[in-house]
């Protein structure tokens, strides 16, 4: 399989498009320089590229590249109803539902041209059949009467972050939420069922912790080639699932932490995935001001810490929930931070190296 050959680079202020040349990655082109691009997600099946800004007073924006980033055309995006409402907890009322970030892209599947998925916050489910042209709301997820019981985890309201589309049947969707855990469609988003058996969530009181719905997902991944194995990074663990997301299992006693935001898998061994730990709640630093990337081969039975290459000296970088990313032949992994840090590992993460440039904060990464 060829290796992707860009690496597309989310920052709070523009798109940085990477590619390989002869003795390192560097920057070859930016996009949107000043805005903040929250999300770029990429078309496998055209290749074209999409990039979500989120440009504050003047709302979300949705764009896209069918040249590779060289330019760009501004697309609709998705819009809540007059009627729509969201829960916002701590005993306030509703409030008017109002789209504030699109935080998770996928395609469809090959006979499903034009075919897109965004997820949102405030936790709506969007669907493409036009190439984002237009989007309409999965009401069948909106609607359940279980959403009120949604709630938010970093942000004030829930957010849909994660969304996998099996590639055996496009119509078969699973989506996690923080929080509200994991969600499963076989109908191409028009009926529900919640998948988060197994999970635990420490933070909800004991006869609630492995209520499904109180479970705070921080991203699910799912492996390519064998689509029933799936991998979670939890705010307070790792869970595995191997039969579609029916039952999940805890992974324990991982050093140096359980927490973190992103996880990836390797797209042909469904028991090699990477993580990126830190240290939770209020601090949400890494491990001893030391960035560590931990990888099972395994399938969770044993973990290896990744630190070559990586600082290990008061290092404060987080690495969000789409910072990390694994390309399609398996081997080329990148990794950006909340403080402008980007580094690639061409050997599935045992050795790293820093992107010579001072990038703002990154969002997310991605390779195209």
């Amino acid at each position: 399989m060829n290796s992707p050959s860009h690496l597309l680079v989310s920052t709070r202020k523009g798109l940085f498009v990477l590619t390989r040349g002869a003795h390192a990655w560097q920057v070859e082109r930016t996009a949107f320089l000043g805005d903040k691009v929250t999300l770029t997600g990429v078309d496998r099946r055209d290749g074209s590229w999409y990039a979500a800004l989120d440009l504050g007073h003047f709302g979300c924006k949705l764009h896209r590249s069918t040249d590779q980033g060289r330019s760009w055309t501004e697309l609709a995006v998705p819009a809540y109803g007059p009627d729509d409402v969201v829960a916002v907890g701590d005993g306030k009322p509703d409030a008017p539902a109002t789209l504030k970030l699109i935080w998770a892209f996928a395609h469809g599947g090959e006979g499903e041209p034009g075919r897109l998925w965004l997820g949102t916050l405030p936790g709506g489910l969007f669907r493409s059949d036009d190439h984002g042209a237009s989007w309409r709301l999965m009401r069948g997820l909106w609607d359940r009467p279980e959403r009120k019981e949604w709630f938010g985890g970093g942000y004030d309201t829930p957010g849909i972050h994660s969304i996998c589309v099996d590639p055996r049947d496009a119509r078969r969707l699973l989506i996690a939420v923080s929080t509200a855990g994991v969600w499963r469609t076989d109908d191409g988003g028009e009926t529900w069922s919640i998948c988060a058996k197994g999970m635990r969530a420490e933070y909800m009181p004991p006869e609630r912790a492995y209520d499904e719905i109180a479970q705070d997902v921080h991203q699910m991944v799912q492996c390519a080639a064998a689509p029933e194995h799936l991998w979670v990074q939890h705010h307070n663990g790792i869970f595995r699932s191997t039969d579609g997301a029916r039952s999940w299992q805890e992974i324990e006693n991982v050093a140096p932490s359980v927490f973190g935001f992103a996880v990836a898998v390797h797209p042909t061994d469904p028991h090699r995935a990477w993580f990126v730990p830190a240290i939770k709640d209020q601090f949400r630093i890494p491990v001893d001001a030391q960035l560590v990337v931990t990888r099972t081969r395994d399938g969770g039975q044993t973990f290896d810490q990744l630190r070559h290459g990586l600082p290990q000296h008061h290092c404060y970088d987080l690495i969000y929930r789409h910072g990390l990313a694994i390309d399609a032949t398996g081997e080329r992994l990148a990794i950006g931070s909340t403080t402008g840090g980007l580094w690639i590992s061409e050997d599935q993460g045992d050795t790293w190296a820093a992107l010579d440039a001072r990038l703002p904060p990154v969002h997310a990464v991605g390779w195209g």
